[in-house]
């Protein structure tokens, strides 16, 4: 049963037990070279594929009908090697990268497709899966460049630890599933619940 009144809202693919261990211990290895960017925990790790934000409970309804009729086949995901956005010189974001079938770029075209008709924009930006693990104190996890970006050092540690270690891989997944998040904020980051569940299928 969805909850009364506005909800914070984003479509997501959920990652396979096996790769959020492997990402935990990495993360675990790493956190201190970063120590005041805020880890994401392993718990809420997820591939993004549409962020919606504050929305009524009757539109959240609607989007959860029509979320519920895309057809797309599941598709393997595999989640290898690290960066920082939106460069490493002005680093704000550090993410793991992916790759996919095309499996996951139809996911979202469809998803954003569906949604527009609901009266929900489309992203400017070209769709880039990543798995989003620290963001620099205080910044957001935009992944473009803004003005006001500048040269910093606050992953500094982070980066050359990263650049003197062999490129990490996580595993393979098949996708299944995606899902409807809520994500409430809180002084101890957001909270991501899984209000609606949608089966791949070919």
């Amino acid at each position: 049963m969805l909850d009364p009144g506005n909800m914070r809202i984003f479509v997501a693919l959920d990652l396979d037990e096996e790769v959020r261990k492997r990402i935990q211990l990495f993360v675990d290895e790493l956190r201190g070279f970063a120590p005041s960017a805020r880890w994401i925990t392993p718990e809420s790790l997820h591939i993004t594929l549409k962020f919606i934000g504050e929305k009524p409970e009757p539109l959240v309804k609607q989007i959860d009908g029509a979320l519920g009729h895309l057809a797309v086949p599941p598709f393997r995901v595999t989640f290898s090697g690290t960066g920082f956005f939106p460069t490493p010189r002005a680093a704000r974001v550090f993410w793991v990268g992916i790759e996919t079938e095309s499996g996951l770029a139809e996911l979202a075209h469809k998803i954003e497709d569906s949604l527009v008709q609901l009266g929900i924009p489309k992203e400017q930006r070209a769709f880039s899966p990543h798995l989003t693990l620290a963001r620099a104190s205080g910044d957001s996890g935009t992944p473009g460049w803004r003005k006001g970006d500048k040269p910093n050092r606050r992953f500094a540690s982070l980066q050359q630890r990263v650049e003197h270690s062999p490129p990490p891989n996580f595993g393979t997944m098949t996708a299944q599933e995606f899902f409807l998040y809520r994500s409430q904020l809180s002084p101890k980051g957001s909270r991501y619940t899984k209000i609606a569940h949608y089966r791949l299928i070919g």
